[in-house]
C-alpha cells in the first residue's frame, strides 16, 4: 500500500470518528472541538488531492473564524444539557436511514463498477508551474460563473433573512433616524429666548456698613 493510500484511510477514519463524536458528545464544547478535528482532517484530505487552496481556506475560515465564534457562543450561553438530551433517540431511525444512504453513495463513488481502487486511472503528474488556485479561479469565473453567482445570491438572501428574523425593535432603545437628520432645520434645534437684563445689586454705603 502506498503512503498516499495509507494517509487517505487514516484521515478518513479520523474524520468519520470525529463526525460521530460531534453528534454523540454530551457537552456542546466537546462537540465543537470534535468539529474542529473534522475540519482539520478534511483539510488533510484536500491536501492529498493537491487542492492546497481549499485545504488552507478550510482551516483559516472554518477553524480559525467560524469555530471560534461557535465556541464563544456556546460558552456564553447558559445551555441546559438535560433539555438537549430530551427526545434524542426519537431521531435514531431517520438518522440511520440517512447514514445508510450516504454510505451507499460513498461506496458507489469509491468502488464504481469494478469495486477496485487499483483499476482507477492514475492522474497525470502536474507541471511545476501548475497552480490549483489559478485553475479553481478560472473554472469558477468561466465554466461555473452562473452557478457561482446564484450561490452568492442565495447566501446573500439567507443573510438578510436571518437578520430580518432575529431583528426585534425595542421601545426603550435609542436610535437615530438619518432621514430626519437630513431634513432638520435650525429652528428645530436652536431656540432663542429673550430675557430682560438684570440690574446690578446696589453698592453698600458706608453708613449702612457702620450700622449694627
Amino acid at each position: 500500500m502506498e503512503f498516499k493510500s495509507f494517509a487517505f484511510y487514516l484521515f478518513s477514519l479520523i474524520l468519520v470518528a470525529a463526525a460521530l463524536r460531534v453528534v454523540t458528545a454530551r457537552n456542546p464544547v466537546h462537540s465543537a472541538l470534535f468539529l474542529v478535528l473534522s475540519f482539520v482532517t478534511a483539510s488533510g484530505l484536500w491536501m492529498l488531492l493537491e487542492a492546497e487552496f481549499l485545504a488552507i481556506t478550510l482551516v483559516l475560515v472554518y477553524v480559525g473564524a467560524v469555530m471560534v465564534l461557535f465556541l464563544f457562543v456556546v460558552m456564553m450561553l447558559d445551555i441546559n444539557l438535560d433539555r438537549l438530551r430530551e427526545g434524542y433517540w426519537d431521531y435514531l431511525v431517520p438518522a440511520l436511514v440517512v447514514a445508510l444512504v450516504m454510505l451507499g453513495e460513498m461506496a458507489v463513488i469509491l468502488w464504481g463498477r469494478t469495486f477496485s481502487l487499483d483499476s482507477m486511472p492514475t492522474p497525470a503528474p502536474k507541471e511545476a508551474t501548475y497552480s490549483n488556485t489559478r485553475e479553481l479561479g478560472r473554472l469558477i469565473y468561466t465554466d461555473y460563473v452562473y452557478p457561482f453567482e446564484l450561490a452568492a445570491v442565495l447566501l446573500l438572501v439567507a443573510i438578510v433573512a436571518a437578520i430580518a428574523l432575529t431583528l426585534r425593535r425595542r421601545k426603550d432603545s435609542k436610535y437615530q433616524d438619518p432621514a430626519r437628520q437630513v431634513v432638520v432645520r435650525r429652528e428645530d434645534r436652536v431656540r432663542l429666548v429673550s430675557m430682560p437684563a438684570e440690574k446690578p445689586p446696589a453698592a453698600a454705603t458706608p453708613e449702612a456698613e457702620s450700622r449694627p
